[in-house]
């Protein structure tokens, strides 16, 4: 069964963007990481919060931001939001509206047998509290950024207990993998 996953890049203060969403930071930190081409390889699809695409395709972004993994997967995105467009940028996003759990379901079933990608903060922390998360990497980059978009968002939710898996380092980047403790 495919997993829904959360990956994620942080600073070490725990911001996954910069000011104004910038995600040029990460990219000097861009070394070669099994456990990243691993989550590329296995992944049949992506759930992203509307944010988060938004912050992607704003001017100014870093050019390898605009596309998942700068550019190195492709596949279906969903994308949910409240305030679905009129059109569809691309034909590779669908723009979903509603409850998560269908959302999951909508993603599971485009992945192909894949895992399922979170991608966004406030998105992950709702299928968390929702129970709906089976896995979770987050790699920490040697930065401070000191102001930005904060990894645990700025809306409070009960805490989730975690079960630390592995703890790996691919450069300077270290990796640490979790899943909620069931």
């Amino acid at each position: 069964m495919s997993l829904v996953r959360w990956n994620t890049a942080t600073s070490l203060d725990g911001f996954v963007a910069g000011p104004n969403d910038a995600m040029d930071w990460i990219f000097a930190y861009d070394e070669p990481n099994p456990l990243v081409d691993e989550i590329i390889g296995s992944t049949g699809a992506l759930l992203v919060g509307r944010n988060t695409f938004e912050a992607g395709r704003q001017p100014g972004q870093a050019e390898q931001a605009t596309e998942p993994f700068g550019g190195a997967w492709s596949g279906p995105q969903f994308v949910l939001t409240h305030h679905p467009p009129a059109s569809e940028p691309d034909p590779s996003v669908t723009f979903l509206s509603g409850d998560i759990a269908p959302a999951v379901a909508t993603a599971r079933a485009a992945a192909g047998g894949g895992n399922v990608l979170v991608v966004g903060g406030d998105v992950a922390r709702q299928w968390l509290q929702a129970g709906l998360m089976d896995d979770i990497v987050i790699l920490v980059a040697p930065i401070l950024l000191g102001d930005g978009v904060r990894l645990s968002g700025s809306v409070p939710y009960a805490s989730v207990p975690l079960e630390l898996l592995s703890v790996t380092q691919a450069g300077q980047v270290i990796n640490l993998h979790y899943r909620p403790a069931r």
